[in-house]
């Protein structure tokens, strides 16, 4: 079986997308931006055929044009880190990425299952002490996520320790946008480069 890559994301509806950004910014205006970013990503990752692009998503039954053509498989029930375990679980290698980075590149996900030839599991840790891809062999702990304190500054450093004693790689650390102090970080940061 193709190397596969779940991309996890909500439905694109007004005010169940990025909530906390929505806090801070306006319902509209996360909106947009998670529709642009989700787009971007899933043109990014479809056009590479290094491995399969797969969307996860919640509700588990709603489709729309907004999937780009993509297979999709329902994220199911539980928290965040059961529905990311149920995704790894349906390929030898797979790799999960949110839906919320903007940087993230086709590159970055090829990158990750190249490590994972000689890694148990492989991991792209975000500037805010989380992680925006994980990805994982077949040689796997039998909870990969249990004990992990989400969306905040710990959920690496408390997933890593359901990985005790497996190989475990990293690649490139990335920007999440959790908040308006990130999508400010990640403006000011694209208009330096250019």
């Amino acid at each position: 079986m193709k190397d596969t890559v779940y991309v996890f994301a909500r439905a694109p509806r007004l005010g169940t997308v990025k909530r906390r950004l929505a806090a801070e910014i306006g319902a509209v205006a996360a909106l947009q931006f998670y529709r642009a970013t989700l787009a971007k990503t899933l043109r990014r990752l479809q056009t590479d055929r290094r491995f399969a692009t797969v969307v996860a998503i919640t509700p588990d039954r709603l489709r729309g044009p907004w999937l780009r053509g993509l297979p999709a498989v329902p994220q199911g029930g539980g928290d965040l880190g059961l529905r990311m375990q149920r995704a790894l679980a349906r390929s030898r290698r797979a790799v999960v990425v949110g839906s919320d980075i903007p940087d993230l590149q086709a590159a970055d996900v090829a990158r990750a299952f190249r490590l994972l030839r000689r890694a148990d599991a492989c991991f792209g840790p975000a500037e805010d002490g989380g992680y925006y891809l994980a990805g994982a062999g077949p040689r796997r702990p039998r909870h990969m996520f249990a004990a992990v304190r989400w969306s905040g500054p710990h959920a690496l450093a408390d997933t890593l320790r359901n990985f005790a004693g497996l190989r475990v790689a990293f690649v490139r650390t990335l920007r999440d946008v959790d908040g308006a102090a990130d999508l400010r970080a990640m403006r000011s940061a694209n208009t330096k480069s250019r």
